[in-house]
């Protein structure tokens, strides 16, 4: 379904697990369901301005901007990116994201609302790092889970009808009031 329908762009139909020499954390194509990688964006949580994290006035200056291949997370923080992949999810199809088990492994938690029927765009990620220590993060390689519920019959409002403020996002997108 997500090859025939432009579900998922780029789509790797099949588990890569490697470049070249070089071993990566699994993404693609897996029993059932898709792991995503994210971009070469982050944005890191830094308390340096003494903000208080509102979802209806969001600090922008409450992130440092990264581009890189790694993100480090400093201990008991968090850090946003964004999956390489492009999703159009069908009106009939509702999508759960969870963390891989090689992150979870390192205490380092996917959190990612679930991707409602008709909506598009890129995913915001978001890392926890919930250590005392740095931890890293790995671009362009698999970061979480995503699995596909198709319903029967479609659903009355989806995303799209309702105007969804997130609809179409690029890139690592902070919080909308």
């Amino acid at each position: 379904m997500a090859e025939n329908k432009g579900m998922i762009e780029p789509f790797a139909p099949g588990q890569v697990r490697a470049d070249g020499d070089r071993r990566l954390i699994s993404y693609g194509t897996s029993s059932y369901g898709y792991d995503v990688r994210c971009s070469r964006e982050f944005k890191v949580f830094t308390n340096i301005h003494s903000a208080t994290v509102d979802p209806k006035q969001f600090d922008e200056d409450s992130f440092v901007h990264v581009e890189g291949d790694v993100c480090v997370i400093p201990p008991n923080s968090f850090a946003l990116a964004c999956t390489v992949e492009y999703f159009r999810i069908p009106r009939n199809v509702l999508t759960i994201c969870l963390g891989k088990s090689t992150y979870a492994r390192c205490g380092i938690i996917v959190n990612v609302t679930p991707l409602e029927p008709e909506w598009e765009g890129h995913v915001t990620l978001e890392f926890s790092n919930t250590t005392t220590l740095p931890a890293k993060i790995y671009a362009n390689e698999g970061v979480a889970q995503m699995l596909f519920f198709e319903s029967d019959e479609v659903c009355e409002t989806s995303y799209a009808d309702r105007g969804g403020k997130y609809q179409g996002q690029r890139g690592v997108t902070l919080p909308r009031a």
